[in-house]
């Protein structure tokens, strides 16, 4: 019974000291106080309320050492509630002075955001209203470089167009148009059937929408000239391979031509959401005249040229572009670059086990040589299996040692996002001078990487469905629309049961507890995340994306 006792009590301290050394292992350390620092002001008009077009801004400026400032939520748009424009202009004129640039929505300045820019026809007089507002803007504040940013319609059309049938008509007359113009054959006798199902007031309504946007962005388009705007973005929306989208783009592309607007003052870009995050990784790198060389690679062969779901071009296109837009130079190597923006694009069915396994021993070769990563982490199905962060977390990597992570919506969302963050986060490392510069920057970078890995990966391709599924057997079939009195309160009650779950959990991982080196100005440290929580909420009415705001401790520790 002795020896029982005794085999029984080591074998509890094996694990006890297996617990505390190798999975939890009690370094010496010391709590590092959260310091805040505010930096020169930046004033933003988001595209809209939501957190990636606003919420993320501000969280970035903390990397950046910007303080972002944008309107109050009383006159922005909520959901299919248009903002105040006029309000926004007189928010503007009343906060521009002292700002060190502004960031503006054209979208939310002459529409009230992007739902609204969907639905809506700006009049004439609106239009020129907008195009007075920002001359006398740059007339007031002619030393404040003025940012601009214009969303072309989507595919999809309007919302009041809402026969069934017509929206797929004009979807498939949509497609069929970007094809002829892409020199591909069409048989035109079903193309003209096609047109001839579709009445002829909702054709007219889609093509207008395209015809009165393309007048629009050419008149930005002067003003960029001008320099009244200092730099002008067009961004194209949700999109497919052939559209008249893509046609409208072209026909914007060849008049920037003709009329001598080079890239510098006027882009075309594909996305959205993550125009403002460029923009303000634009302004670091302007200011601080840094210029960061990135080793481009991508998970298999065949990922740069797979085209992902919403996008009308390849990853790698979109990849390469978002490069040129940022003036940023490709190294040939990772030890000639300052990070490897590593971009995972998998398909479930292919060898998605296979290429996630072979993606982990490339990062943690990489992270060994000590080679900053910026992590893309996309999913063709946006499911879970298909991501490599559940991997990577299952496989001890330490998940703090990258410097960006994203895996949200689209492709240009995420590379957008991650590249931004990255940049961002090494411009601003080149410029630390104190060991508190050091600690604040690591908080804010590393604030930002959990709401990421928090929102893309647990939320996106786990707990979504779980909350969809449960709204859906209750019978609330349309979760894009839920009721702010009853199945609203249900969903974030559901949503912040279930993260909170998953985060406790992850926090006990040996990949979130393993220390990350820092390099201060006085040496080299290490430290590590001892605490974290978040609050999460769905800002508006539907379950398609979160609020989320990390809140973490950081501390110091022993060799």
């Amino acid at each position: 019974m002795k020896k029982r006792m005794t085999a029984l009590l080591l074998c509890i301290l094996a694990l006890l000291s297996y617990y505390h050394l190798v999975l939890h292992p009690d370094w010496p350390s010391r709590p590092i106080p959260r310091e805040d620092s505010p930096g020169e002001k930046i004033l933003l008009v988001p595209l809209d309320g939501r957190p990636p077009c606003r919420q993320f801004v501000m969280d970035m400026g903390r990397i950046a050492g910007y303080e972002i400032t944008a309107p109050p939520s009383d006159i922005q748009d909520y959901y299919s509630l248009p903002g105040d424009t006029a309000a926004l202009k007189t928010w503007i004129r009343n906060n521009a002075k002292d700002s060190h640039a502004l960031i503006l929505s054209i979208d939310q300045l002459l529409y009230g955001g992007l739902l609204a820019a969907r639905e809506k026809d700006a009049s004439p007089e609106e239009v020129s209203s907008l195009l007075r507002f920002l001359e006398e803007l740059r007339s007031e504040h002619p030393e404040i470089p003025i940012y601009a940013f214009s969303i072309l319609p989507r595919l999809t059309p309007q919302d009041t167009i809402d026969g069934y049938y017509e929206r797929r008509w004009l979807m498939e007359y949509s497609r069929l148009m970007g094809k002829k113009a892409s020199g591909i054959f069409v048989d035109e006798t079903a193309l003209a059937e096609l047109q001839a199902k579709i009445p002829a007031e909702s054709m007219a309504k889609y093509l207008s929408h395209f015809h009165k946007n393309t007048a629009l962005n050419q008149e930005l388009a002067q003003l960029a000239r001008k320099g009244i705007l200092t730099r002008l973005i067009l961004g194209q929306d949700d999109g497919e391979a052939y559209s008249i989208p893509n046609i409208e783009k072209e026909g914007l592309r060849q008049y920037l031509k003709e009329h001598e607007i080079p890239e510098e003052q006027v882009f075309l870009t594909h996305g959205a959401d993550e125009i403002a995050l460029t923009l303000l990784a634009e302004i670091k790198l302007r200011e601080t005249k840094v210029c960061p060389r990135i080793f481009l690679e991508y998970n298999d062969a065949s990922a740069r040229d797979r085209i992902m779901p919403y996008m009308a071009v390849s990853t790698g296109a979109t990849a390469e572009e978002k490069l040129r837009m940022l003036g940023v130079p490709l190294a040939s190597s990772p030890e000639e670059a300052d990070f490897t923006l590593f971009i995972s694009t998998n398909d479930s069915q292919e060898d998605t086990l296979g290429s996630r396994r072979r993606s982990l021993n490339r990062l943690r070769y990489l992270e060994e040589q000590h080679h900053p990563i910026a992590l893309v982490d996309l999913s063709k199905h946006f499911q879970e299996s298909e991501i490599l962060l559940p991997l990577l977390i299952r496989e001890d990597y330490p998940i703090n040692s990258l410097i960006a992570y994203a895996g949200w919506n689209t492709t240009s969302n995420s590379i957008g996002t991650a590249l931004a963050q990255s940049l961002l986060f090494t411009a601003q490392k080149k410029r630390l001078q104190t060991r508190g510069d050091a600690f604040r920057l690591y908080a804010a970078n590393l604030t930002f990487l959990q709401n990421r890995m928090l929102e893309d990966a647990f939320y996106l391709k786990d707990v979504i469905d779980l909350v969809n599924a449960a709204l859906i057997k209750e019978g609330y079939i349309n979760t894009a629309d839920l009721d702010l009195e009853h199945n609203f309160r249900w969903a974030n009650a559901m949503l912040q049961y279930a993260m909170k779950e998953r985060i406790a959990s992850y926090a006990e991982t040996k990949a979130f507890r393993q220390p990350i080196p820092l390099a201060v100005p006085d040496g080299e440290t290490r430290i590590r995340i001892r605490h974290l929580t978040a609050d999460m909420s769905y800002p508006w009415p539907r379950t398609f994306e979160i609020h989320l705001q990390s809140h973490i401790q950081l501390e110091e520790v022993g060799r």
